[in-house]
């Protein structure tokens, strides 16, 4: 039986670097919600259930270190575009997901990989081609193989020459290659590799104090050692606001800090970078390309001048 948490239990002071947010994204039906289930539970549900939006939460314990992996499960219909955009700029490694039996569900991976440079670059100061953006392209229903519908060859192309990009095909139905393709994409990310599901031990919510080392993992347990990897999956979790999402971003963006400085900002006085940053994120967040230009703003617009700080209308 999982104890209950309460809120108290689950705010952790954790520091900004160790904080982490994965976003999978793709058309709808193509298995995303099932990825994330077998991450999260190691189960797959039959049924089909649409996914408006979901939200994870999962705590770790790694060589006497506290990370925070956030999972945003999106929808794949996408109706309010800024969500979207936020969702991308809150993103830290992503999860590209199409099923082998649908080629639109491949053209929509195409159109979100492309839209994923084109929003980080604006808020990194980078062209497109030299955002580093750790993410995993999968290739979902490997069990339908029969019914393929996408070949290597096309795919191939979508991955070349990019780094930080990796390509999986998996079956969630089967549970096959979900693993690997998680440890490929933290080893992308470089992030601990514990994260991975079948490399940490799983343990519930009532071993929460432990995870700051309140309590002793032997004094509470004669099974658990102090030396494992553990995690803890928050239940009740929710998506934090909007202002909590653009705190999270500005932070990201200058190297990080402690946790509790997520939701500080900086309030009169001279703009500075950080301004800078919250500015750029809500302009992406509001406006699409379009829209920009309609108004006058260009990339160069959004990106930090080492002259004088701040949106520049183009002339």
């Amino acid at each position: 039986m999982i104890k209950k948490i309460t809120p108290s239990e689950n705010q952790f002071d954790i520091p900004a670097k160790n904080s982490y947010r994965m976003v999978i994204l793709g058309s709808t039906k193509v298995g995303k919600t099932a990825i994330v289930s077998r991450f999260l539970t190691g189960r797959f549900e039959e049924q089909y259930t649409p996914t408006i939006e979901d939200f994870h939460r999962k705590f770790y314990r790694i060589r006497g270190e506290v990370y925070q992996l956030d999972m945003l499960d999106t929808s794949g219909n996408h109706p309010f575009p800024a969500m979207r955009r936020l969702s991308i700029l809150t993103g830290d490694v992503f999860i590209l997901v199409f099923s082998l039996d649908s080629k639109e569900s491949f053209r929509e991976v195409q159109r979100l990989k492309q839209q994923i440079f084109e929003t980080k670059s604006c808020l990194k100061n980078k062209t497109k081609e030299n955002v580093d953006v750790p993410l995993v392209i999968c290739g979902n229903k490997g069990d339908r193989e029969f019914y393929r519908e996408v070949q290597r060859e096309e795919i191939e192309r979508l991955v070349a020459g990019d780094d930080q990009c990796a390509y999986f095909e998996i079956s969630a139905k089967r549970n096959t290659n979900v693993d690997t393709m998680f440890q490929a994409l933290f080893a992308l990310a470089k992030l601990p590799n514990e994260m991975s599901p079948d490399l940490h031990r799983k343990v519930s919510v009532q071993y929460c104090d432990m995870l700051h080392g309140r309590k002793s993992i032997r004094n509470k347990n004669k099974k658990l050692k102090d030396g494992d990897a553990y995690g803890i999956v928050a239940p009740f979790a929710r998506r934090p606001s909007v202002h909590s999402d653009l705190m999270y971003i500005k932070e990201k963006a200058i190297g990080g800090g402690q946790g509790k400085d997520k939701e500080r900002c900086s309030c009169g006085g001279k703009r500075n970078e950080r301004d800078f940053t919250l500015d750029s994120a809500m302009l992406l967040l509001l406006t699409s390309p379009s829209q920009r230009t309609q108004v006058g703003l260009n990339e160069r617009d959004l990106r930090h001048d080492n002259t004088e700080v701040g949106l520049q209308r183009s002339r």
